[in-house]
């Protein structure tokens, strides 16, 4: 059993980084990228309140719905569809101000006002992506995308 205190600090930086030495601790000695993916999405989902945090795996030529928290999802995406598809293609972060200006965007929930995706990498190839979505517009910036690197780094570690 793990003991973790979601953080609820004075700022989101200072958040992140607390989250970070948690799923450090978390994930230490677990090589099962599913459970990592489960006990990740909730952990920045319970520590930010976000809509919706989880992740799609590449499966041939489609992104697959795997572990995550919040409302039913799409199950699948394909590349260069959506933010999602489009951080695939790209092969990079993207964030998503307003996700009713994003041409092509997928609406898995009407609720859904910003996003942000990362890319997660195996072998330099895309091996899934890292999907937060926002009740509210504007809600992810660069702090945001710098810790969701560090987190996404202590994933891509596990897939080696």
């Amino acid at each position: 059993m793990h003991n973790f205190n979601f953080p609820s600090l004075d700022s989101k930086e200072k958040n992140y980084k607390v989250l970070i030495k948690q799923i450090e601790a978390l994930i230490e000695g677990e090589n099962n990228i599913v459970a990592i993916h489960a006990n990740i999405s909730a952990a920045i989902k319970d520590t930010f309140n976000f809509l919706w945090v989880g992740f799609y795996i590449v499966k041939t030529n489609k992104l697959v719905l795997g572990p995550f928290q919040g409302p039913v999802a799409c199950f699948s995406i394909n590349k260069n569809e959506g933010v999602c598809g489009a951080s695939w293609k790209q092969k990079k972060t993207i964030i998503v101000p307003d996700v009713n200006k994003f041409p092509g965007h997928i609406a898995c929930s009407n609720d859904s006002k910003s996003e942000i995706v990362l890319p997660i990498f195996k072998n330099k190839k895309v091996f899934g992506v890292l999907d937060i979505d926002s009740s509210r517009e504007n809600t992810f910036d660069q702090i945001d995308k710098k810790y969701l690197k560090k987190i996404i780094k202590l994933i891509e570690l596990k897939l080696i």
